[in-house]
Parts: structure tokens; sequence; C-alpha cells
């Protein structure tokens, strides 16, 4: 039996690693959470949730110990590269022998927004570990329009995006690729830039989820100077917002249409269009 542990095992991607891994033969799957006597909704078949926190040593350790690969989800905050740092020197202790890390798409462009630069440093420190790996560079998650930024009450989408397009991917697509790096070979110091079949803007976007929902749904371009203040008077920290207003930029430059075939190639399968997608969580807008 192969065990595998997996941090954010309750949030977007690393909830999909789970579900990808349950019922496989072979396998034991090890969900982080910050809580396993809340998370008993993770546990079951070959998965068993377990207590972990970045900042607590002594949990780190145990989550780790007898793990033979590792799908590494680092937390948004400062720290991150730090935080990852330490998970990669613990298992390395502990006698991991592989990393599937997510990272994002532009991790490794030189010179590039904050996000990409603190994915490719930790990135480089996994390189540098001895360890084998694999790296996951998904673009945005069409998942971003049920958790941050739906239709409002007035129907609205409000982002700074201009008229750029982005090659959204569904999470159970990274979920997928991450799944086979993790429980097969042949995947081992690769990195894949992993995006969904078209590029579309968020007015297209919009169309298709009033489509499916029955209900208006329309873009509104902000300002950059609004959203960024919008962002400040909902009290996010102002490195979040600036790194958040990155992000925005490269999406509304344009840089982040590019299309692949990595899950194709990996997974044997075209990745999930849009129009897929929101049918499928036509509930989530209606």
């Amino acid at each position: 039996m192969t065990t595998i542990l997996v941090t954010g095992a309750t949030g977007t991607i690393g909830s999909q690693v789970v579900s990808a891994l349950k019922g496989r033969d072979g396998v034991t799957v090890r969900a982080a959470v910050r809580s396993a006597a809340k998370a008993k909704a993770l546990e079951g078949g070959n998965v068993t949730p377990v207590d972990f926190e970045y900042t607590k040593p002594e949990l780190v350790q145990k989550a780790v110990a007898g793990v033979e690969r590792l799908f590494l989800v680092t937390p948004f905050t400062p720290d991150q590269v730090d935080l990852g740092a330490r998970l990669v020197d613990a298992a390395k202790a502990a006698g991991v022998k592989h990393i599937v890390k997510l990272s994002a798409m532009g991790a490794d462009f030189e010179g590039g927004i904050l996000l990409g630069r603190w994915h490719r440093t930790l990135e480089r420190y996994i390189q540098g570990s001895g360890l084998t790996y694999t790296f996951v560079r998904p673009n945005n998650f069409m998942e971003n329009f049920i958790n941050f930024y739906p239709p409002g009450k007035d129907g609205n989408i409000y982002l700074p995006w201009g008229q750029g397009a982005c090659s959204f991917i569904a999470g159970s697509d990274v979920a997928a690729v991450a799944a086979a790096a993790l429980t097969s070979s042949g995947h081992e110091n690769k990195a894949y830039t992993l995006t969904g079949p078209e590029a579309f803007t968020i007015a297209q976007a919009a169309a298709t989820l009033g489509e499916v929902s029955g209900k208006k749904a329309s873009y509104v371009d902000v300002p950059e100077a609004a959203a960024n203040k919008a962002m400040l008077d909902m009290g996010m920290p102002a490195w979040m917002v600036d790194a958040m207003m990155e992000l925005h930029g490269i999406d509304k430059a344009g840089y982040a249409a590019e299309v692949t075939d990595a899950v194709r190639k990996v997974t044997g399968r075209a990745p999930v269009s849009f129009a897929q997608f929101a049918r499928q969580h036509a509930a989530s807008w209606k």
C-alpha cells in the first residue's frame, strides 16, 4: 500500500484530490485538516483525516510519518514559502519519496508576479531537496465563479479584467492530473501547465451562467483603482490586495489566455469545458 498525504484537503483542489484518490486500490490517503474530529465527512474507505497545522511542527511530523507521496498545497499567507519549505524538510526526513506541488500557471516566468515568484521559490527548494517531484501549474479555477466572483444579487460580476480572456480550468481536471502524478510513474521531475479547453472573457462567462441559471448575469469592468479600494475596504491586508491586483492585471492583459493539452496528455481525456462545468453546478447560481 502507498500512503499519500493530501494537504489543503478541504480546499477547492485538495478536496477533489481526496475524492479522486478515494477508493483506489493500493492507496491509503491521509487528508490533512485543521481538526480531524470535524472532518468526518472525508473519512471512509481508504481515507483518514489527520490533524495538521503548518505552524505546529509536532503535527507536521506526525502527519508525514510513514508517508511515501505528498500533495503539497501552501496556505495563502505571506510566509507560505517558509511554511512550505519546512514541510518539505519534514517530509524528506520522514522518508517521503515524491512531492506533487500545486503551483500556478506562469510560475516559471522569471520576474513574474509576486504569487508566481513565491511558487517558483518553493519549486526550486523542492528541486534542491533531492526528492522527485511533479509541479502542477493550473490557470484560474472555474470554481472561482462560485466561491469568489459569482453574479451578485443585481446579476453582475464585478472584476477589473477589461476584455481579457482566460483559459479557466475545472478543479476536477487539476485533481485528476495530481492524482495521476501521485499514483503512477512517468511524472517524475516534470511540470504541467494546466488549462481548460478554451479561453473566454468574463462577459462570455456571465452569458453562460445566465443560460444555466435562468437569471440575468452580466459583466461590469471595474476600474483598477476602484477594485483596489474595494478590497482594502473589505479588510483585506495590503499585501493580499497587491497580489490580487497583479493577478487581475495579467488576466486583463490577456496573458492567461494560453491553452495547453496537458490535461489530455496526462489523463487521456479532454478537460471539462466551462459550459459543462456551468451545467454541472447550475444550482450554485440559482
